[in-house]
């Protein structure tokens, strides 16, 4: 029975102490409290009366009294005292929750009173702050208009300074016209003066030459007549002495005629000497032909070879080699200068050492008697493989021949055997020769290609089957454009590989320089003969003004690009503009000129190549 009274009991002190709490929590409303503000915790939640009285305030006094008669029914009972005490202590609990919650409320009234007095502070520094930077705009504005004040009032003085300056020069300007004006006036009268005493004279001049050309135009035309008359009279009899010695011959000849027509065995004589005559000719003609076709095919070099260092026949190589080691002798100068380096070859650094290295080995491969290595340069048209390929022979000891792959494919069936002449002829040079084949592409090509003929195919192997081991008495030089064309088998015989680039800015300066000399300086330097003094004068010889080193430099820097022919043939350009001059006279305009329209001509070449392969 305790536990439903004790509920009834609980439930009647709730609503007590609820309305209680209304009561409060409305005081507590009307008053200001610390939820204001918007950082303090929400207030307890309000119970709502659903039962309001006609009282001001909604009490109801019936829970009350049915909570006094509950008490009242507990106190009677036995457990009664526990269920109060119960009851306090949950009181006491409640009360001490509210007195936490107050001291919390309070302690956030006070964080909540003391930010505010902060911001109240950050606000009022602020604004002190502000005051002071518009104090400084403000002083700073001052400053500034009466610095643009000062400086408006110093353009008006510059401006009336100039103003006054510029009246002064005019007026200077016009006295000085007038000056002038006054001197031109003097000048002109005086050399209107001059003009007219300049013509009298000229006329008397002109008077006094007509009278003395009249006086020797009679004289000459007196002394013609008779000049005419007396070649007239000449010609005459020259013509009546030959035309006399023409009819004695004819005279002569035609009895010879009449006799040998008339006597039968003088004809017969006759006319079998000159069949004899002619069968003679004939014959001997085509003897010489037949021993001299066995003589060349010999001792001749092969029909493929295009220029050679041994000459076309053994004894010519040796006359050639004479004839240069005495040239050298009587020229030590230019002996010296091709001894040194490659001569008109001018290569990169790097790629000329390497030569030389190879030229001194295969000079020494040459002395041991070991055989020879065979060689591949390729890289663009013009960057000098086949001087640089001479020179290699030259300075390595070695004779030289050169031939084109193009040569080989006309050649047809023939192809293998004059391949197989030239390496027995090659093989004949007691010093080594280096056979260098230009353009090798042209016939060395890749052996699966469609448009390879049969004879081709079989030039190709005649050319493998004589380089298959390596060689003591050839070195085979291969040039060409396009290194991925050559056969497998051809690149496993080239030993050394040399690329030769186009000339960097360094070396199309020394190929100007080299060129400039070849072309300009020293042409004319040869002394023409008798005969091309008559006939066609002193060739005029060209001289060169203002052409420095720093403009050659422009140059070389503009002509990027440009192969070392290429080079050659701007400088051969410059010297054609040179002699189609009035007064043959080399200036830094005119070398600009052709510099610029030879490089413009070089970019539309490329530009027409990069065409032609686009639509290739």
């Amino acid at each position: 029975m305790t536990k439903p009274y004790a509920a009834v009991l609980l439930s009647a002190i709730a609503a007590a102490s609820g309305l209680s709490h209304n009561h409060a929590f409305s005081d507590a409303a009307s008053s200001p409290s610390p939820s204001d503000d918007p950082q303090s915790p929400p207030p307890p939640p309000k119970f709502r009366n659903n039962n309001p009285r006609t009282t001001s305030s909604g009490f109801d006094p019936e829970p009350l009294e049915e909570g006094a008669k509950i008490v009242n029914n507990v106190a009677t009972k036995p457990h009664g005292k526990n269920v109060f005490e119960n009851i306090k202590k949950r009181e006491d609990a409640k009360q001490a929750e509210f007195a936490a919650k107050t001291v919390e409320s309070n302690h956030l009234k006070a964080q909540h009173e003391a930010e505010r007095q902060r911001i109240t502070y950050d606000e009022k520094k602020k604004l002190a702050q502000l005051q002071d930077q518009i104090k400084s705009q403000l002083a700073k504005y001052k400053d500034e208009l009466a610095r643009k004040r000062m400086q408006a009032e110093n353009e008006q003085k510059r401006a009336r300074n100039q103003e006054l300056v510029k009246m002064q020069e005019e007026s200077s300007i016009r006295l000085e016209q007038a000056r002038r004006s006054i001197e031109e006036q003097i000048q002109a009268h005086r050399r209107q003066t001059e003009r007219e005493m300049a013509e009298i004279e000229r006329e008397t001049i002109r008077v006094r030459a007509m009278a003395e050309a009249e006086a020797r135009a009679h004289e000459s035309k007196l002394a013609e007549d008779v000049n005419r008359r007396m070649l007239i009279d000449r010609a005459n009899k020259e013509r009546e002495k030959w035309v006399a010695a023409i009819n004695a011959t004819f005279d002569h000849i035609g009895g010879g005629v009449r006799a040998i027509l008339t006597d039968q065995n003088k004809l017969v004589v006759a006319v079998g000497g000159v069949t004899a005559l002619a069968a003679g000719i004939y014959t001997t003609r085509e003897g010489a032909r037949v021993i001299w076709g066995y003589v060349d095919r010999i001792l001749g070099q092969p029909s493929l070879i295009r220029e050679s260092s041994r000459g076309k026949y053994p004894w010519s190589g040796t006359l050639s080699r004479t004839m240069s080691s005495m040239s050298q002798r009587t020229d030590p100068e230019s002996a010296s200068k091709v001894g040194n380096g490659f001569g008109d070859v001018i290569l990169h650094p790097s790629l000329n050492k390497r030569i030389e290295q190879l030229a001194s080995a295969t000079a020494h491969t040459k002395a041991h008697n070991a055989p020879f290595r065979n060689m591949l340069f390729y890289g663009p048209p013009g960057t000098g493989k086949t001087m640089a390929a001479r020179e290699l022979a030259r300075k390595s000891g070695l004779d030289y021949a050169l031939m084109t792959g193009g040569d080989v494919a006309p050649l047809g069936s023939q192809a293998v055997t004059k391949i197989h002449q030239l390496f027995d002829w090659s093989k004949k040079s007691k010093r080594g020769l280096l056979l260098f084949i230009d353009e090798a592409d042209a016939f060395l090509c890749e052996r699966n290609k469609t448009y390879m003929s049969e004879a081709q195919r079989s030039a190709l192997n005649a050319l493998l089957f004589r380089t298959g081991d390596q060689s003591k008495d050839i070195v085979l030089a291969l040039a060409t454009n396009r290194p991925g064309d050559l056969d497998s088998a051809v690149s496993d015989r080239i030993d050394e590989v040399l690329e030769f680039p186009l000339p960097g800015e360094d070396e199309r300066y020394k190929l100007l320089k080299l060129y400039l000399d070849k072309y300009i300086a020293q042409a004319g330097a040869k002394k023409p003969g008798l005969v091309q003094k008559l006939l066609k004068g002193t060739p005029p010889k060209i001289e060169i003004k203002g052409l420095t080193d720093d403009i050659i430099k422009e140059a070389a820097a503009k002509t990027e690009g440009f192969s070392g022919r290429e080079i050659a043939k701007l400088m051969a350009s410059v010297q054609a503009a040179v002699y189609g001059s009035k007064n043959c006279v080399l200036d830094e305009s005119l070398f600009r000129e052709v510099i610029d329209y030879k490089v413009s001509e070089h970019q539309q070449r490329r530009k027409l190549a990069g065409a032609d392969k686009a639509s290739a």
